[in-house]
């Protein structure tokens, strides 16, 4: 699948937009570009005992919030957009 990051993910990936693939969920996607790029990730994007999303994660432009939250299936063909919070995170950029 394709993952495209937004605003300060550019920084943290180094990237615009990766291919991944052998991830089933939108919450073992999270995991594998914590994982591979920065922890960060999944610090801005979770909160909440890391239950709540505070980002924006759109598949095939459908806002995971409106799907199935971090249990959203994911597909090989599948596009992935990823969005940190509006403000900014913690502040720490």
């Amino acid at each position: 699948m394709k993952v495209r990051f937004y605003a300060t993910f550019r920084n943290l990936t180094g990237k615009k937009e990766i291919e991944v693939h052998g991830v089933r969920t939108v919450g073992e996607l999270i995991d594998y570009i914590s994982e591979k790029y920065s922890p960060r990730i999944k610090e801005e994007l979770l909160q909440r005992g890391r239950k709540e999303i505070s980002g924006m994660i759109l598949v095939n432009g459908h806002n995971i919030l409106h799907l199935n939250g971090l249990e959203t299936e994911l597909k090989e063909e599948d596009v992935v957009h990823v969005f940190p919070p509006a403000g900014g995170g913690d502040g720490r950029c």
